[in-house]
């Protein structure tokens, strides 16, 4: 028997169910928001990421599918999905015309990475990237939309704000912090060492329990902002109190890729595990020019699926359809065009075996049919078709043409 590859999962019955009320819930709220769907290839070129996301992220050194194929291009498939709609922007030109553009996007991410709880190889992210708008106001709604999508699938969550600074105030800092991290060298990590030279700020993720003790002494970037940088973060945590969504401000929240900058959010969640962020993004308005486009504005998220799927109860759902069933196997010609006809209008299940009128009804029961629609003998002879409404308990008989 060939078994799925370690930290690949197979999506079905409940998952899957999961998977689809995750994916349209979300869709319709980003819908509601103005934002259209976008579908971007999960194989791009390896450069693509190793620019947008960074040489010192451990995506890029450590994660990545990456191969050489046959016509020897360096790809990999797609670690996380900013990255691909940037490309797409630019790609085919929007980055071009003078107006604003809002996508959400759905579909599987790899990363070769030890599987934990909710943190598997192959997974899926629901995201929505914006590009035109540099207001504070879009940070604020970008953030009120993921609170929508969270409450809408009865999930509680924490959320935590930084600014990351702009390239005012980020080389002072950067300065500020390189001082502090090689006077602790000897007590940081191996990954914090080699990040001190590549980018020091990622430091400040390290999830080492000795590091981020140390770490509590570092400097803050939140108390070197420059005067346009602070501004939006406090009219940001103003907008988030008018609008009652409750928040931390995290000094420490530095986001996982290089691109990010000024407002940076994570909503957490004790209940997923070690991992506990189910959700974060923030601002990359320098990413756009990186890749060669035109400079444009952006900030983006995205939501785990696979880590939000044991936080999500799936609605309860209705009775709908028709079970067709036969006491004689003579009215399966009729069943068939039947269920042929009405399959244009609602969901159908059609048994092709003859069973007992019991067994119809207990398996049109179990399968969630509204209806059991049952032809017998004297159905045959009178063509009609027996229907038991399974919520009310009502029964009819129906001449076949009419029903």
């Amino acid at each position: 028997m060939i078994n799925p590859l370690r930290g690949m999962k197979d999506l079905i019955f409940e998952d899957s169910q999961k998977y689809v009320h995750i994916v349209t819930t979300a869709i319709k709220i980003a819908k509601n928001y103005g934002y259209s769907y976008i579908e971007t290839p999960i194989l791009e070129e390896t450069a693509l990421f190793k620019r947008s996301v960074g040489e010192s992220s451990d995506i890029v050194g450590k994660e990545m599918y990456q191969f050489i194929d046959k016509g020897d291009n360096d790809v990999c498939m797609r670690p996380e999905g900013t990255a691909g709609i940037v490309r797409a922007f630019i790609s085919n030109k929007l980055d071009r015309q003078d107006t604003v553009n809002r996508f959400y996007y759905y579909g599987p991410m790899f990363r070769y990475e030890r599987p934990q709880k909710g943190r598997l190889r192959s997974f899926h992210q629901f995201g929505c990237e914006s590009f035109g708008e540099a207001s504070v106001y879009e940070d604020f709604t970008i953030v009120s939309m993921i609170s929508d999508i969270f409450d809408a699938l009865g999930i509680r969550y924490n959320l935590e704000i930084n600014s990351l600074g702009d390239s005012n105030c980020m080389p002072a800092y950067r300065e500020k912090l390189i001082g502090f991290l090689e006077s602790k060298k000897e007590s940081l990590c191996e990954d914090c060492n080699r990040r001190i030279a590549t980018n020091p700020i990622r430091v400040l993720d390290c999830k080492n329990e000795h590091c981020r003790t140390i770490l509590q002494d570092a400097p803050k970037l939140i108390n070197n902002l420059c005067d346009t940088c602070k501004s939006d973060l406090d009219r940001l945590c103003q907008l988030l109190n008018e609008n009652k969504i409750a928040y931390t401000i995290n000094t420490n929240l530095v986001r996982g890729l290089d691109y990010y900058n000024k407002s940076a959010f994570e909503f957490v969640s004790t209940e997923v595990g070690a991992q506990s962020a189910i959700a974060g993004g923030g601002r990359y308005d320098k990413l756009v020019a990186f890749l060669g486009g035109r400079s444009t504005p952006a900030i983006g998220f995205a939501i785990g699926i696979e880590r939000i799927m044991d936080l999500v109860q799936l609605p309860e759902k209705p009775r709908e359809g028709l079970y067709l069933g036969a006491l004689d196997e003579r009215a399966l010609s009729s069943l068939l065009q039947i269920a042929k006809d009405k399959r244009g209008e609602q969901r159908v299940h059609l048994e092709y075996e003859k069973k007992s009128l019991k067994s119809h009804l207990k398996n049109a029961d179990k399968m969630g049919y509204l209806k059991a629609c049952i032809i017998g003998e004297d159905e045959l002879k009178n063509n009609t078709i027996w229907v038991k409404n399974l919520e009310n308990k009502e029964e009819q008989n129906f001449p076949i043409e009419k029903f």
